[in-house]
């Protein structure tokens, strides 16, 4: 069975892609419809450090075709701040803000800081907290420390129906390949320079032919391309799409 992929960028509001992406003629309050016209989905990565107002996101409901997707990256104060412990309230919060999106949502986006060390009952908990109260959502994972890459956190992240973020950074931050659930959830960083790399054709290939046998695998494949730098994003994405289409 051979199922959707669903390609984007990490955002959109970039005022330098103008005469990169956005023409003159597009003012940056119409850059989201703009974007829409060349991709389906888009992530979220500014809800990671404030949350939007009801009112905005809202807003992103109505002017979003019926078939386009957000996924929005959980707010670091979860992650980063409360470190996962005696989260609850804030992560009401942040899903209150998203609740009238919920039908356009795609996997929602956890990022772990790198000085977070693997910590199985802390984990658990927290994921027994996210399948207990918002199990109406998809959940991927994205962790930047090594100790994380363990067979004991892979089998938890199956038995909780969770994904793995495939990274690709360079040697920045843990790079691992494995499907833990019915979809794949892949970000490109950049590898030379953090946010900065453009992607070569070949290294582009490399994945195409990766997303094409997990198509064929029956799993639902989401790529993001956090490289907003000169536009390497948008073009990146388009090539990618090129060679799986």
């Amino acid at each position: 069975m051979k199922l959707h992929v669903n390609i984007g960028t990490s955002g959109w509001s970039y005022r330098h892609w103008q005469n990169i992406f956005y023409p003159d003629t597009i003012k940056p309050e119409k850059y989201l419809e703009f974007y829409t016209m060349h991709f389906s989905c888009v992530e979220l990565n500014s809800c990671f450090y404030h949350l939007p107002r009801i009112s905005t996101v809202e807003g992103w409901l109505k002017r979003t075709p019926d078939i386009f997707f957000f996924c929005p990256k959980l707010s670091r104060y979860v992650t980063h701040e409360l470190q996962l412990v005696n989260a609850g309230e804030a992560i009401q919060k942040f899903f209150d803000v998203f609740i009238k999106l919920k039908t356009k949502l795609g996997p929602v986006l956890i990022q772990l800081p790198p000085g977070m060390m693997y910590n199985e009952l802390l984990i658990s908990l927290f994921f027994e907290t996210l399948k207990e109260k918002y199990s109406g959502y998809r959940f991927a994972i994205e962790v930047r420390n090594k100790t994380w890459i363990n067979d004991i956190f892979f089998a938890i992240l199956e038995r909780f129906n969770m994904a793995l973020v495939i990274a690709d950074s360079g040697n920045r931050y843990p790079y691992f390949e494995t499907v833990t659930t019915d979809f794949v959830y892949i970000r490109f960083h950049g590898r030379e320079h953090l946010y900065a790399s453009d992607y070569s054709d070949d290294d582009l290939f490399q994945y195409a032919e990766k997303i094409k046998r997990w198509q064929q695998e029956g799993k639902e494949v989401w790529v993001f391309f956090n490289n907003d730098y000169q536009g390497y994003a948008i073009k990146n994405a388009k090539r990618l799409r090129e060679m799986i289409s």
